[in-house]
């Protein structure tokens, strides 16, 4: 391992100890790596405005860290064992490659500033994707919601059959659910769209940062201003992205659910793109639902990574090294959640119906609701309709057809307000 930063003269270093207090860190940073790489240049670039750095040095700091970038990005400089952390990576390469002006850009800065800036960095590029994601799948799920309103669907509770439902029905809630989604990921991105760096350790330093410049230059929407609260934020902020993600998550989750059990045997009513599904090692016969499986398994680790972070922060204020382990949870979060979000969208466009299997799953018990409905407006009281509707002798098949184009309150299957949904969607940008 290079020389550690906070090396004193005269310390030992026990190696199993430093193993230790290392962890994964210097696997995680490589997440992180050219987000630091980013925030080192803009806070560089506020060392020069308030003299500390020379214009030349400005200059060979920024050609060097861009060098850096790019040769990370093409597997030249790989972050390993070496490194304690990927700030000592970036450092030490600037000391090699430039001497006194690498030493000097660590200058009014911590390394607790140092993620705490990468990782917000990381954040909102995360979170961005997300509202994506289910923009798109909005979109997608309103285009065949259009296109399918009429085909008749079976609806459950319970999982037992209940009503006449519709496709365009089930594509319409998924679509309000995604757009709902990605609205929380954009007000989740708004909310932690704070500039931490220049926080230092948590106290702020003796110098007057350039906070301001460093806020326009990486992007930020403002200045996280006290330097205590900055600390304090780490595990907060990585708490609401986690559950900004969760939320998309969960409709996936429930989605997958749906697609499970449509797509069995028993129920016969979806046919998967053949890329979604595999074959079984032992039985030629299978085609497994493997991919919407490990959906609907997503929003575990996402759940996981929450109650992570959350027990870490059973902490007084200041920082602690306890909060390392927040780097771990929410790459895992994003990682496999984002993973099953990139795939949904081309799954929902792909998806089969199934027509001659979902209208013969329809039957007699499933036209009870609207004989009651018809009864109570022809007069009779509800509960009495009830009681006659509910008597399987006046039961009959009915037409589903003409069942969905009765079905007139707002929401249901003939009046999904679609425009309505659009007109959400589209503002989303």
């Amino acid at each position: 391992m290079s020389d550690l930063l906070w090396q004193k003269p005269g310390v030992k270093v026990d190696a199993r100890i430093q193993k230790f207090l290392a962890g994964e860190d210097v696997i995680l940073d490589r997440e992180f790596f050219l987000f630091d790489i980013q925030a080192s240049r803009a806070h560089a670039e506020g060392l020069q405005q308030i003299g500390i750095l020379s214009g030349e040095e400005l200059d060979a700091l920024t050609g060097e860290l861009a060098a850096l970038a790019d040769d990370f990005r093409r597997g030249l400089f790989v972050l390993d064992e070496q490194y304690e952390d990927g700030h000592s990576a970036i450092e030490a390469r600037l000391v090699e490659r430039l001497g006194d002006a690498g030493r000097r850009i660590h200058t009014g800065r911590s390394r607790n500033d140092q993620i705490l800036v990468a990782t917000r960095l990381w954040l909102k590029d995360r979170l961005a994707r997300v509202a994506a994601l289910c923009r798109e799948s909005a979109d997608v799920a309103l285009a065949r919601a259009d296109a399918e309103r009429t085909l008749p669907l079976p609806g459950y509770t319970h999982l037992q059959r209940a009503v006449v439902s519709s496709a365009g029905m089930w594509w319409a809630a998924w679509a309000e659910g995604f757009i709902d989604d990605a609205l929380r990921a954009r007000q989740t991105l708004a909310w932690v769209d704070a500039n931490p760096l220049g926080s230092a350790a948590g106290y702020g330093v003796n110098l007057p940062l350039a906070r301001d410049h460093t806020t326009q230059a990486l992007g930020f929407g403002r200045m996280q201003v006290s330097a205590a609260y900055a600390q304090l934020s780490r595990g907060k902020f990585e708490m609401a992205a986690i559950e900004a993600l969760s939320s998309a998550l969960l409709d996936l989750r429930r989605l997958a659910w749906d697609l499970s059990l449509f797509t069995s045997a028993e129920f016969g009513f979806v046919a998967l793109p053949a890329e979604y599904t595999t074959g079984s090692s032992i039985m030629p016969n299978k085609r497994n639902p493997d991919v919407i499986e490990l959906m609907r398994a997503s929003y575990s680790a996402a759940a996981a990574a929450r109650t992570e972070v959350e027990q870490l922060l059973s902490l007084p204020s200041g920082y602690h090294r306890d909060l390392q382990f927040s780097k771990g949870a929410i790459f895992h979060a994003f990682g496999r959640g984002l993973g099953a979000l990139e795939l949904l969208p081309d799954l929902l466009r792909n998806l089969e119906w199934k027509p001659d299997a979902m209208r013969s799953a329809l039957d007699p018990s499933m036209y009870a609701t609207d004989l009651a409905v018809d009864l109570a407006r022809q007069g009779m009281p509800f509960r009495d309709a009830y009681k006659q509707a509910a008597d399987p002798a006046r039961w009959q098949q009915g037409d589903p057809e003409a069942s969905l184009a009765a079905r007139v309150s707002p929401g249901a299957a003939a009046d999904l307000r679609l425009a309505a949904l659009r007109q959400r969607l589209d503002a989303l940008g």
